[in-house]
């Protein structure tokens, strides 16, 4: 009714169990690698799509304020860019941060 312990089957399970967690974390790294890119395509785009906050001398004498309290009441396409542009840059931080993490622990 002895339990022995063999270190030859103790040392193989434990480095069969660091090659699955290993084989995880790459998989992981893998996944948010490939959501950092997306995100960082679709900034480039959000970002480039925006346009100049600064319209020159005819912007600031008067021409801008019939585009922004007109009909719209400044609900155009430039809010929808920049609450995009601040979800893509939060999600881009926080998987960015997550793969760091990972690799690290890695």
């Amino acid at each position: 009714m002895f339990f022995s312990l063999n270190a030859a089957s103790t040392t193989a399970a434990v480095t069969d169990a660091a090659k699955n967690a290993a084989s995880a974390n790459t998989v992981w790294q893998y996944v948010l690698g490939s959501i950092l890119l997306v995100l960082a395509i679709a900034l480039i785009v959000i970002v480039l799509q925006q346009s100049g906050k600064e319209r020159g001398l005819s912007g600031t004498i008067g021409g801008g304020a019939d585009t922004y309290f007109g009909k719209s009441g400044g609900n155009t396409k430039e809010k929808l860019l920049t609450k995009l542009t601040i979800i893509g840059s939060a999600l881009f931080v926080v998987c960015a941060i997550a793969l760091t993490i990972l690799v690290l622990v890695a």
